[in-house]
């Protein structure tokens, strides 16, 4: 199945770059539509999947198009599993990328296990109802001081292979990243209906 027409449901300029880039490569989308408007939608769920259906499913009935929306969380072992669901409000509801990245470093400060996730939830929901859920996860460690100028949020504090996710080219972080990862998960699925 391929989508004629689809809305991103996200305002955050840092994640549509990256969930466009990958859209439009794995050739899902014919057309993606910008310049919409839609009611904000509060992320009040308790679980990535709950928040991004929500957000899917209240841009798919405000704008009458399909809908796409993702919530990603940081999951350190360290702290059971938080931020989660949490991640972008970790230092608080107005947080800043910086104010998240230096409350995540405080909370981690002399620990050894250091070991994290990155875990997206895509959801597509479609005018009619339909709804397809993928998820990717990106193993990592979280370093103890931020390196890179790429990518956002805690890209300069997480490391795969030696390299934070900020200092890699886009292209070679939407290869191996969480987003990248449920987004072609959501395509094989499309494909197979």
């Amino acid at each position: 199945m391929r989508i004629d027409r689809l809305v991103v449901a996200s305002k955050n300029a840092d994640k549509l770059r990256e969930i466009e880039a990958v859209l439009l490569g794995l050739g899902l989308v014919n057309h993606i539509v910008a310049d919409l408007d839609w009611p904000d939608v509060e992320e009040t769920e308790p679980t990535l999947k709950e928040n991004a259906l929500l957000k899917a499913r209240a841009v798919a009935a405000a704008t009458g198009l399909p809908a796409l929306a993702d919530d990603t969380g940081l999951e350190v072992d360290a702290l059971g599993g938080a931020p989660g669901a949490r991640s972008a409000r970790y230092a608080g509801e107005s947080a800043s990328y910086a104010d998240n990245v230096r409350v995540l470093l405080e909370d981690l400060a002399g620990v050894k296990d250091r070991s994290a996730r990155f875990r997206t939830v895509m959801a597509l929901v479609m005018p009619g109802g339909q709804e397809i859920v993928a998820e990717g996860v990106l193993e990592g460690s979280i370093i103890e001081t931020p390196r890179g100028d790429s990518g956002f949020g805690y890209d300069p504090v997480f490391d795969v292979d030696g390299r934070t996710l900020a200092q890699l080219a886009a292209v070679e972080k939407n290869t191996i990243s969480h987003r990248g990862r449920a987004l072609r998960d959501l395509a094989e699925m499309l494909r197979r209906m």
